[in-house]
């Protein structure tokens, strides 16, 4: 089972494994006739023809803007997985917002790369600790916008001390 969200209506869709151009959608069964039309999809459904293109694709964040016919569409899915980690209250897992910055050993802060208001994307560089004689880059976990920086470049700091707080 998977949900759409299409603007603010929900669809809970359920394709047959075998063969997913058929299934249910919010109970209701479809039978779509699907082919590949270069880099879009042509899909006829219920003697309705429909020209179906990917506008944008963030499949790791699964939204996705569409194209059918003339009209644009943002749509969001949740598959089984995501379902499952909502149902035991573990969403918040799957998302790739940043948690604060927490230092993950003592050690000396060398240099802060990132600002109070700066934006971040997952793998960029927060700040640098030196710990046990060795330099450790410390990136970020997830896209995020710096609330503060609550470490300062040549002293010293705790473990699990916040060094770096992000926007919620």
């Amino acid at each position: 089972m998977q949900i759409i969200n299409i603007g603010e209506q929900q669809y809970q869709v359920e394709p047959v494994k075998e063969k997913p151009q058929t299934g249910t959608v919010n109970g209701e069964s479809y039978d779509l006739d699907l082919a590949k039309d270069g880099d879009g999809f042509h899909i006829l459904s219920n003697s309705k023809s429909y020209r179906v293109d990917v506008v944008k694709a963030d499949y790791a964040a699964k939204t996705f803007t569409i194209r059918v016919n003339d009209s644009m569409y943002e749509l969001s899915a949740k598959d089984r997985f995501d379902l499952l980690l909502e149902e035991l209250g573990m969403a918040d897992l799957a998302s790739s917002k940043a948690n604060d910055l927490k230092a993950p050993m003592p050690g000396m802060v060398l240099d802060i790369i990132v600002s109070a208001g700066d934006t971040v994307t997952k793998g960029d560089k927060l700040v640098v600790l030196e710990a046990m004689k060795m330099e450790n880059v410390l990136k970020a976990e997830g896209d995020a916008v710096v609330k503060a920086i609550h470490a300062e470049k040549g002293k010293a700091v705790e473990k699990n001390q916040i060094l770096v707080e992000f926007e919620s």
